[in-house]
Parts: structure tokens; sequence; C-alpha cells
């Protein structure tokens, strides 16, 4: 094999998880697990990292398949969770249902981390991401359900924890050293903090 075919083949290799990712984002937003949307999101998928010509997306290599099951069966348990709830705030005429736009700062930095991140925030209904500040690693939520600081707070540990799972499954070893660190001075924070503002760590 050529040196020019060989690194085409590893750059397939290198690029393959980003490939399976926008197939199943395709799939997702269609709401269809056919063979027609699984063949469309393949050409669309092809199309977009092959005609546009964008920077390669570096990828960490690294796949953790156990993580990865797990993200993907608390996802979907996720959007059941949250139809079901925003289905009852919408038929609760007792009370409004409140809504905030909350700021929630990643801990990792790494694009690719924080794109799947505000993805899986915007699919599970309740929360849809409004803007994102790249260069602080901010994400802003605009969510529905929120009456108070306690549910803002909620929402930013939830939004953190899919982080977390995000980079178990698919982060780089420096990415996930980075963020054991990260909830390791959240939790001794906490631990010195009064027990009024105390918080569990994702």
């Amino acid at each position: 094999m050529s040196p020019s075919r060989r690194s085409q083949v590893s750059l397939f290799l290198h690029q393959l998880p980003l490939l399976v990712w926008l197939v199943a984002l395709w799939m997702l937003l269609w709401g269809q697990l056919t063979w027609l949307a699984l063949i469309t999101g393949l050409v669309m998928a092809v199309f977009v990292t092959r005609v546009y010509r964008l920077p390669p997306v570096e990828l960490s290599g690294r796949i953790n398949l156990w993580y990865g099951f797990v993200f993907v069966i608390t996802f979907l348990g996720a959007v059941v969770k949250g139809s079901l709830i925003v289905a009852w705030q919408v038929l609760d005429f007792r009370r409004q249902p409140g809504a905030a736009i909350i700021a929630v700062p990643l801990r990792v930095d790494d694009d690719v981390i924080m794109a799947h991140t505000a993805v899986t925030a915007s699919l599970i209904p309740g929360s849809l991401i409004v803007d994102v500040d790249r260069e602080n690693r901010t994400l802003f939520l605009h969510t529905i359900g929120v009456r108070s600081d306690e549910d803002a707070e909620h929402q930013r540990r939830v939004v953190l924890r899919w982080e977390a799972r995000i980079t178990r499954a698919v982060g780089s070893k420096e990415e996930l050293l980075e963020l054991e660190a990260r909830i390791a001075d959240s939790s001794a924070h906490d631990a010195d903090a009064p027990p009024g503002e105390r918080r569990t760590s994702p």
C-alpha cells in the first residue's frame, strides 16, 4: 500500500466515529430508525465531511463502549421523561411552568465535547440551546420548568452530567483526567461550603 493510500485509510478510520455520529444525529432529528433514514443520513454525512472545505475534526480516537452504552440508554430515558414532564406542564393549568435562560460553564476544553453536550441538551424536551460562548466554554439554554435558583442550579448539574457522560464515552485520556480533577475540586469546595450552599457534583 502506497503512503498516500495508507494516509487516506488512516484519515477515514479516524473520521469514522464522526460519520457514525452524524448518521445517528440525522436519524434522531427525523425521528426515524429506518433504512431510508440510515441511507440518507450516510449520504448527508459524506456530503458534509467531503464537500465543505472545513478543517478536519480532531477526534480523541478513544471510545469506551460501556460508557457509550450508558449514554445511549440514559439519553433515551431522558427523552421519554422530558416528554412526559413537558406534557404535564402544558396540561397543568394551576400554575405557569416558568422559564429561564441559564448559563452553563463547561469543564472540558474541547469543541467536539462542547458540541455533543449542546446537541444532547437541545434534543431533550424542555431545554434548547440559544447561544454558545466558545471562548469561555459556556452554553446558554432556554429551559422551562424553572421557578427558583434551585431549579436553575439543578438544570446546570443536569447539563454537566451529560458533559461528563460524553467525555467518559468519547473523550481523550487527558480530557477525562481534566474532568475528574474538576469534579474533585468541586466536591472539595462543596464540602467546605455551608450546608445550605452545598450541591452534588455530577
